[in-house]
């Protein structure tokens, strides 16, 4: 009989003073530990002396260890009776694979328990000021990956845009252009504002503030890459020092 288990846990945007409690009471029962690359090293103090540490990177345009190999490693380690921590960037259900990975452990016997964390959209976006449900300006917030499982995976666009609601792009750096193509043909103004936040709540965060007429434009001359959060929707316009030309935003990098 199997006494091991699985715990997904989300390490939250990167500062590690953002970690759950509950989150470092996991962490520190681990006695293996799979750690997604944008995990900060920071958080691995709460681990036991015990516990061996094995770092399963994902990341778009890099060198990534299987979704396959990681899933079977964490059957083989709880089925070893090993308590299995699984770390990842932010939380573990929202673009994380905690979904897939629970369902797969679960067809395997594997007792698996979840720890929600904070995730690196609304991180972003309080860092420099925004509230993406302000309600002066959005009734509500869309959640989409700019890099789809496949091209056919595609978010609905004209149907996002016309919902009104503030996006939060995760993975859309890399697509820029194409996302910004995507808006404006279904319907969305150029003079929207726009806000792109890279590594948040880290002492390395840098961001930019611009419109949808400009993003690819200004984020090339910006520097910025991966890993970034994109927001799009009039709360932007609440965004810390943001300035702006009657209707039409200023690019603009905040220091």
């Amino acid at each position: 009989m199997h006494t091991g288990k699985v715990i997904l846990v989300g390490a939250g945007p990167g500062d590690p003073e953002l970690l759950t409690l509950k989150a470092v009471k996991a962490i520190a029962q681990a006695d293996v530990l799979l750690v997604d690359d944008l995990v900060n090293p920071a958080i691995l103090q709460h681990a036991p002396e015990r516990a061996r540490i094995v770092h399963v990177g994902k990341r778009g345009g890099c060198r990534s260890t299987s979704q396959e190999f990681i899933q079977r490693l964490m059957v083989l380690e709880a089925h070893d009776g090993h308590c299995v921590v699984r770390l990842k960037g932010g939380d573990p259900y929202l673009f994380g694979r905690g979904g897939e990975e629970r369902a797969y452990l679960h067809q395997a016997g594997v007792t698996v328990e979840v720890v929600p964390g904070i995730t690196s959209g609304m991180a972003a976006a309080a860092s420099i000021g925004i509230a993406p449900t302000h309600r002066d300006h959005s009734q509500g917030v869309i959640f989409v990956t700019g890099h789809g499982k496949n091209e056919e995976a595609q978010p609905n666009w004209p149907a996002l845009v016309a919902s009104g609601l503030t996006l939060v792009i995760y993975m859309g750096v890399a697509r820029c252009r194409e996302l910004q193509r995507a808006l404006l043909d279904a319907g969305m103004a150029a003079t929207m504002p726009v806000a792109v936040v890279q590594s948040a709540t880290l002492p390395t965060q840098a961001q930019l503030l611009t419109s949808l007429g400009r993003l690819p434009q200004d984020l090339l001359e910006s520097g910025l890459g991966s890993p970034s959060i994109i927001v799009i929707g009039a709360v932007v316009f609440c965004a810390d020092a943001f300035a702006y030309i009657g209707l039409i935003p200023q690019q603009q990098a905040l220091g």
